[in-house]
């Protein structure tokens, strides 16, 4: 019998976020009637224009493989060249295309825990050991950035996963802690995935630090402007880092639509900046109305945010009976809490009445 590579074998599946249609069918519920609070997107869409453009969109034609047209005013909004971008399906595949090419087996890398399961899948598909490093833990999961400094000097990883604001917890580092953890990881590839950036308040600007040859940023246009089913993501690091990832991107990677949409959403001007404002509101109604049903709603600084319930894997499958999704953060490692981004004001309504029917207080003790 055929086996696969002892990499392969040893990999473990990766939860995330988003409706599973198999368990739905499995339930009986309609996906389209299920209010999505697992997923951390922009609750109001593209920008008008977006879905009536892609109706043009000549399905008969193979994508631009550099993604020339987006890339072109992508580089020109964030006053890089294009040299430093690479466009992708999604930031997920950005992180595949970074391990394929810098990390062999054998390398150690360092991902500080808990978050987003796919650096560590990534790594695995390249024989890499990965180092995890614990968050401070509950009420505040701040990063511990003298122990990674520590670690970083005792055991030289190839390369240092860093996801600000964090996924799950919503933590943002701040520019002086990541410029130490820099100084102190020089020989090592850092990738700091900001893929949440957009909805950050206060964000300060990492691009100038790409100068220094070993930072790949990766942001997702997913998340920003509600473009889930299409996938689209960058890159942005030094002209050498670039050319290389270029080498093994597969060709036609971007689809036509995606790209076209990315060009309708980078031209809305103020459309991001006015759906920021509506989601900082909403963000604080329900940790308000969450917090008077006698839960407490960790502090984070995007969109999203984690709420100690009990057992999250109970609390996700009552909601979900009643046709509400939330995130179980047991893949996490963090079986009591669950995480929850805004929708629109009724759709956070009907989820604070679903979590007072229910009796949160039975599930959190």
């Amino acid at each position: 019998m055929l086996q696969p590579r002892p990499d392969i074998d040893r990999l473990t599946y990766c939860s995330h976020g988003g409706i599973n249609y198999e368990e739905l069918e499995s339930l009986g519920i309609s996906p389209h009637t299920v209010l999505d609070f697992s997923v951390c997107c922009n609750p109001f869409g593209p920008p008008p224009g977006v879905k009536e453009a892609l109706v043009e969109v000549p399905l008969d034609r193979y994508p631009d493989s550099e993604a020339g047209e987006l890339k072109q005013l992508l580089a020109k909004k964030l006053n890089i060249t294009p040299n430093n971008l690479l466009i992708g399906s999604g930031s997920t595949e950005l992180i595949r295309l970074i391990t394929i090419a810098y990390l062999d087996r054998g390398d150690t890398v360092l991902i500080p825990q808990p978050t987003y399961g796919e650096y560590e899948i990534a790594c695995c598909l390249s024989g890499a050991q990965v180092l995890k490093q614990p968050w401070l833990g509950d009420p505040d999961f701040r990063l511990d950035t003298a122990e990674i400094i520590r670690l970083i000097e005792n055991h030289r990883p190839k390369g240092v996963f860093l996801c600000s604001p964090n996924n799950p917890t919503g933590q943002y580092m701040t520019k002086q802690q990541f410029e130490n953890i820099m100084s102190a990881a020089k020989d090592c590839l850092i990738i700091l995935d900001e893929a949440y950036i957009a909805f950050t308040e206060d964000a300060w600007s990492s691009i100038d630090l790409i100068k220094q040859g070993n930072l790949v940023i990766l942001r997702s246009m997913t998340k920003d402007y509600a473009l889930a089913g299409l996938r689209l993501g960058y890159a942005i690091a030094d002209e050498p880092i670039i050319s290389i990832l270029k080498r093994i991107r597969p060709p036609w990677n971007v689809n036509i639509m995606a790209q076209k949409a990315g060009i309708i959403v980078l031209n809305a001007e103020g459309y991001l900046e006015e759906c920021h404002a509506k989601i900082r509101e909403l963000k604080r109604f329900l940790v308000k109305e969450l917090a008077n049903l006698g839960l407490s709603p960790l502090a984070s600084q995007t969109n999203f945010f984690l709420v100690r319930v009990g057992s999250a894997t109970k609390f996700r499958r009552t909601l979900l009976n009643k046709g509400i999704l939330v995130r179980d953060c047991t893949s996490f490692g963090l079986p009591q809490h669950i995480r929850l981004a805004p929708r629109t004001l009724p759709d956070c309504k009907t989820l604070v009445t679903a979590i007072r029917e229910i009796g949160v207080l039975s599930h959190a003790c």
